[in-house]
């Protein structure tokens, strides 16, 4: 009965959630109840601008919805650029004892690159699932999406409309603990990709 209790509760822990903000991985892993913060480590392909950027979230879980707010700061030829910005999340399918979710989710953020003004919104189905053990709970996900972006040059604009797909692993420890691992990756030409690692902890579950 006592390794059954810790398995559940390995698995009922929150999963965190990342803002769409520049240089950081679209990430709909699913959410629990709480709230939480995160820190991830961003590196971007060339094709998907390069560099190295910094993030932090917070989140919280309500019920069937989560929301989060996020920040990050990164380089642009040289140029620290800032971003901001937040995702409003829905499970459709799955709860506290189901072990597979299901999560439609949309994201908004916003950078300006000194010449560019950049406005990001994708919206994305998450498919994640809990696998317990003993020690975390590990928790695969895949999400594709539809991703728009909206620049504007020295007052012209431009915007596409692309298919992209993220997923990661999440590790997920009883202390409300969890480590990540995240690739995102638009699919036009060029294959523009970024990959990070994060550490995140829930705040009340």
């Amino acid at each position: 009965m006592r390794r059954l209790a810790l398995l559940l509760a390995l698995a009922l822990l929150p999963a965190t959630a990342t803002a769409q903000v520049r240089g950081l991985p679209v990430v709909n892993s699913g959410f629990g109840l709480g709230a939480g913060i995160a820190g991830d480590l961003g590196f971007a392909n060339d094709a998907a601008g390069g560099g190295t950027t910094i993030g932090a979230t917070a989140s919280a879980g309500l019920g069937i919805i989560g929301i989060t707010g996020s920040i990050s700061r990164g380089e642009v030829n040289g140029k620290s650029v800032w971003s901001q910005g937040g995702s409003v999340s829905m499970r459709v399918f799955g709860g506290p004892l189901i072990p597979f979710r299901v999560t439609v989710q949309g994201g908004l953020a916003f950078w300006d690159e000194g010449i560019v003004e950049a406005l990001h919104v994708p919206v994305s189905l998450g498919l994640a699932a809990v696998i317990p053990n003993p020690v975390f709970a590990i928790r695969p996900w895949i999400a594709p999406r539809i991703d728009y972006l909206s620049t504007t040059f020295e007052n012209s604009e431009d915007s596409r409309t692309e298919f992209g797909i993220s997923g990661g692993i999440e590790l997920g420890f009883l202390s409300g603990l969890t480590l990540r691992t995240a690739y995102d990756r638009l699919l036009v030409d060029g294959d523009p990709g970024i990959f990070s690692i994060g550490v995140g902890m829930s705040l009340g579950r």
